[in-house]
């Protein structure tokens, strides 16, 4: 990767978080996935299984705390089941995709070729070695400001007894509602450079598009069809 676009990775995914690095390895580091670190040996490059190894730890905190404090009357047994569903490996992939981080992985080759800026576990345990380079570069109300920001709605799903359902899953288990329906989502447009694409999808039920959006991961581009499908279907 040229120094121009290190640079732009870098700083296009600080825009987003909203935290600018003090030490740049440190997010590089959050991005870069084993594959690449691998293929890239001479370099001797960091990757972020060790990140994620500590944002698992801080991210257990700031929800256990949460936890703590908002239900205070909850047993401790309770507490565990629900943190477990806060921090599950679905939660943490739908907020990374949210955030578009898939696109911003450094990955290698083969990993690049199997779909892996769109693999959950993939992007669930970046998204925990994101919280762990805020937490080194910017201390713990940091990595705390940024769990609150970005799982708040699953937060507040899972205090409330519910499970957090994906886009999709909503969408399938409304049409559901009627019986059998046939839901397919396919590409209609794809356009930019390889490294920086964007997908446009759109969903179909029984043969009639409901729904359209754009991504830049095919799963991200899913996602956003199911949501605009849902609106349109609650409209009508």
């Amino acid at each position: 990767m040229e120094q121009t676009d290190y640079n732009n990775r870098i700083s296009e995914l600080e825009n987003i978080i909203g935290h600018n690095f003090n030490n740049k390895d440190i997010i590089f580091a959050a991005i870069t996935h084993s594959s690449y670190a691998n293929e890239k040996k001479a370099k001797k490059l960091k990757y972020n299984e060790r990140l994620e190894f500590l944002g698992d730890s801080v991210l257990g905190l700031v929800i256990s705390e949460y936890l703590f404090q908002k239900k205070p009357n909850l047993p401790e047994g309770e507490l565990s089941v629900t943190r477990a569903k806060i921090v599950c490996e679905n939660s943490l992939s739908q907020c990374a995709t949210d955030i578009s981080l898939g696109k911003y992985l450094l990955l290698g080759k083969g990993e690049e070729l199997s779909g892996g800026r769109e693999k959950i576990s993939l992007l669930s345990d970046a998204f925990e070695a994101l919280i762990g380079a805020l937490y080194i570069d910017g201390g713990f109300e940091t990595a705390k400001g940024f769990v609150h920001k970005y799982m708040d709605k699953i937060i507040r799903s899972c205090i409330e007894g519910k499970l957090f359902y994906d886009y999709k899953t909503q969408l399938q288990e409304l049409v559901q509602q009627n019986g059998e329906q046939q839901i397919s989502y396919s590409v209609t447009d794809q356009f930019g450079p390889d490294h920086n694409k964007t997908f446009v999808t759109e969903v179909k039920i029984n043969g009639v598009t409901q729904g359209q959006g754009k991504g830049h991961s095919k799963k991200e581009a899913e996602q956003n069809a199911a949501k605009d499908a849902l609106n349109n279907l609650k409209t009508k």
